[in-house]
């Protein structure tokens, strides 16, 4: 607790956290714990020998009734909300969702009758883009999304719920639409952030060029091609069109490098704070992302440090920023990219140096951008392989050499990109600039495309539960002192660690691979029968399936779930209405 007390308590903290989503611990319960927080507060401050040696510990139960506390009061309660399938709703939309083939996804707050909720609402593409200056009406069917059949299953129910959203709303008729004068700052500036969208897809420059824009710097992928995203995803620099931590420092140093140069040095405090209002300023605009709000807070607690002359500490940078998001939102927790953010900062922080030792001497500027970018990749990068693999369960070798070629030039894509976004919205229109900035992408999105279809490189389908993915963090953890110290003890742990992962992991392979299993889906009104034995696994279909969704949303998943190396889709001969299987009958209608 001496060395590391934030680290410590925001662990504490975190814990009560989870321990309170899997129990569900009722009102009565919370308020006990609560209380117990409220006597633990008290105690703390006495004096007598004993509590001063139980302190630290009484100080981790504080933070972790805490945890339990706030996310009791932070969960989704639907209470006794029933609503008619089909209604007439009133609605504001509140944020633009990524769309689909068919429709156009917004998040809206909706009036139905006496009810107001949040919803996920669907309007064809055909229909007129939706903005923050009108109340709207029209005609909707509500639904509530269905729970997964089986575990493997994406949880799209639990996913909306943590998001305080219960029902989906489809509109198809016309939608009426009526001027707001009530907008909040918020949605005044998520209106100004369309209108530049809309800006940028006005422009000469090429489609996909238009798409990087939009993503690289307003955080909106909403319409971005789906080849494209696959692309960032295979190469691994799917990060890169995510508002992240380092475009929130390269924006930070664009506005303190500015202020610096333009005022005496005794005002560089005031620039530090100006920078740190510029970068939120920019997060109110892009629409408080979740990345970016995480970036926001981790920088702004870092340099507060600087401000207060303090050393800053990167472990006690971190605790605090988690803890300040997680106060705020105890379901930020549970998103993906929270998770993969604080990895990747712990990765660099515990590989980062120790890899630095293997490398020349950093004696120029070029030596050190390129070093360091090497070295924090593979930090982060291992880091948040364990992770990646669980949620994912695919990963590409490519992405070390394509992040080492491409994140050395990140702060002159990302500041290029913000100077053609202040051009656009200033409607200056330079031809020669946008001709040489439309090229520039070009050349970079081709390059990441070529990093994607080294398909022999890219693994996908790997399966990995949390017994595996808790050996892969061992194995990271004693990497460290290997890196520090070659040593026959250094050498034999990490050995050790990775033949107990090797050998854990054919355990389960080898149960899932004496198992059978018939299971009888619902898929998009239709029905898919499927089978496994041992290693194999035929999904059989009807002739009306969508065998490409079959594949992509039920097939992939399940082998990646039960560890199935060789899978088949094949279909049903027409009119096939029943299937029996070892006895048991299966109905396909």
């Amino acid at each position: 607790m001496n060395k590391q007390p934030l680290l410590i308590l925001s662990v504490c903290f975190i814990l009560g956290i989870f321990l309170q989503d899997k129990l569900l611990l009722g009102e009565t319960i919370i308020y006990m714990i609560s209380a117990g927080c409220l006597l633990i507060f008290a105690l703390y401050f006495l004096h007598s020998y004993f509590l001063h040696k139980a302190k630290a510990v009484l100080l981790g139960l504080l933070f972790f009734g805490a945890g339990m506390t706030l996310h009791f009061f932070n969960t989704f309660s639907s209470g006794n909300m029933s609503l008619p399938p089909n209604t007439t709703v009133f609605f504001k939309i509140s944020k633009k969702l990524n769309s689909t083939e068919k429709n156009k996804k917004y998040e809206a707050i909706i009036q139905a009758g006496k009810e107001n909720f949040n919803a996920v609402m669907y309007i064809p593409k055909t229909n007129k883009e939706l903005d923050f200056n009108h109340y709207y009406k029209a005609n909707a069917y509500l639904s509530k999304p269905k729970s997964p059949q089986y575990d493997f299953q994406f949880d799209y129910t639990g996913y909306l719920r943590r998001k305080n959203i219960e029902y989906q709303c489809y509109l198809s008729d016309e939608i009426s639409a009526a001027g707001r004068v009530d907008l909040n700052l918020n949605e005044w500036f998520q209106q100004r952030r369309l209108f530049m969208l809309q800006k940028i897809d006005k422009t000469e420059m090429s489609p996909k060029t238009r798409e990087f824009l939009k993503g690289i710097i307003l955080a909106d992928r909403t319409e971005m091609d789906a080849g494209m995203v696959q692309d960032f995803s295979k190469s691994g620099m799917v990060h890169f069109l995510a508002i992240s931590g380092t475009h929130i420092v390269v924006i930070f140093g664009m506005f303190y490098f500015l202020l610096t140069r333009f005022s005496p040095l005794r005002f560089r405090k005031y620039a530090i704070i100006s920078s740190i209002g510029f970068i939120w300023l920019f997060a109110v605009f892009i629409g408080f992302g979740n990345s970016v709000m995480r970036s926001c807070i981790m920088l702004t607690v870092y340099f507060i440090y600087v401000l207060l002359q303090r050393k800053p500490d990167l472990l006690h940078s971190l605790s605090l920023s988690a803890m300040i998001i997680l106060v705020i939102d105890t379901q930020q927790l549970f998103d993906v990219g929270f998770q993969l953010s604080f990895l990747a900062v712990l990765g660099i922080f515990w590989l980062n140096q120790p890899l630095l030792k293997y490398f020349p001497r950093q004696d120029g500027y070029f030596k050190k951008l390129i070093y360091n970018t090497i070295t924090i990749s593979l930090s982060a990068q291992l880091a948040t392989l364990p992770l990646v693999l669980y949620y994912f369960h695919q990963f590409s070798l490519v992405s070390v050499p394509a992040n080492i070629l491409i994140v050395p030039f990140s702060e002159i894509l990302i500041l290029f990109s913000f100077l053609m976004t202040a051009l656009i919205g200033l409607d200056l229109d330079f031809e020669l600039i946008n001709s040489i900035y439309d090229g520039s992408m070009r050349i970079l999105l081709s390059l990441i495309h070529w990093f994607a279809e080294r398909g022999t490189l890219f693994f996908s389908n790997i399966a990995m539960n949390l017994t595996e993915v808790l050996s892969l963090f061992v194995i990271v953890y004693m990497l460290r002192p290997l890196l520090l110290k070659i040593s026959f003890k250094n050498v034999f742990r990490l050995t050790v660690v990775v033949f107990i992962f090797f050998a854990v992991r054919t355990g389960f392979n080898i149960f899932e691979n004496q198992k059978e299993e018939v299971l009888l889906h619902d898929f998009n009104k239709t029905k898919v029968l499927s089978v496994k034995k041992g290693n194999r696994a035929c999904f059989w279909i009807t002739g009306n399936s969508d065998k490409k969704n079959v594949s992509k949303f039920l097939a992939t998943p399940y082998s990646s779930s039960r560890r199935v190396g060789n899978v088949e889709i094949k279909t049903f001969p027409q009119m096939t209405e029943k299937v029996v299987y070892n006895g048991r009958i299966y109905n396909l209608k």
